[in-house]
């Protein structure tokens, strides 16, 4: 589990094949190194890896077809950036929201807006990812706990960056037509699925919320 909160940039020195696989090196600084410990998690570009060699400013994880497949960690060549994120512990601070590192899929830069000090990222996604995200909600894009925009379209979303994040995150140099790892807040994943199990196509309906045992006929609460 972790936050969204990016702890540092790391830099990918290596790539090697291994099979349909791909085994990454990544340098990083102490303040990340020395929360890793062999066969933890690390969230690189939002995407949960396990330790494979760590050694002295640099560790190792297994990137098998499957996470190539679905995220962008394919993309990445020698010399890359990427936003690091050690797992999340007992006591550490709650400063994001709750991000799994299970990305959920791509989506695509469609503008970058600068509006003064800030940048406006405008993406687009799959509409059935775009249906877990609501306005003012919460969503990771490449690792980073971001605020959605007040308008969520079919297929679109805006976040905002502040100069903080640009500075300490790779989105900034993110340009249009540039891919990024999403995913959605975990809570509205469950809340989605709920209604799509209840009310079906329709969501809430006073069928529905009766079948789930709530007093529709009295307007009261849920039946004991």
């Amino acid at each position: 589990m972790f936050t969204g909160i990016v702890q540092a940039q790391g830099i990918v020195r290596s790539v090697r094949a291994s099979a349909e696989d791909r085994d990454l090196t990544v340098t990083c600084p102490a303040e990340v190194a020395g929360r890793l410990t062999l066969g933890a998690s690390v969230a690189l570009d939002g995407v949960c890896q396990t330790v494979t060699r760590l050694a002295e400013g640099e560790f190792d994880v297994h990137a098998i077809a499957e996470t190539l497949r679905v995220t962008t960690l394919g993309d990445l060549r020698e010399g890359d950036p990427v936003n690091l994120e050690t797992s999340l512990g007992a006591g550490d601070p709650l400063g994001g929201h709750f991000v799994q590192g299970h990305v959920d899929g791509i989506a695509r830069v469609l503008a970058v807006e600068p509006r003064g000090e800030s940048i406006t990222y405008r993406f687009e996604a799959d509409a059935e990812l775009v249906r877990q995200l609501v306005p003012k909600g919460s969503v990771a894009i490449d690792g980073i706990s971001l605020t959605v925009g007040p308008v969520v379209g079919d297929t679109t979303f805006e976040v905002y960056l502040i100069p903080h994040t640009a500075e300490v995150t790779g989105l900034a140099r993110k340009k249009t037509g540039g891919r990024v790892n999403l995913e959605t807040d975990v809570l509205g994943k469950y809340v989605l699925r709920y209604l799509g199990q209840v009310g079906g196509s329709a969501g809430i309906t006073w069928d529905s919320l009766g079948a789930a045992g709530w007093d529709t006929d009295s307007g009261g609460g849920r039946y004991e």
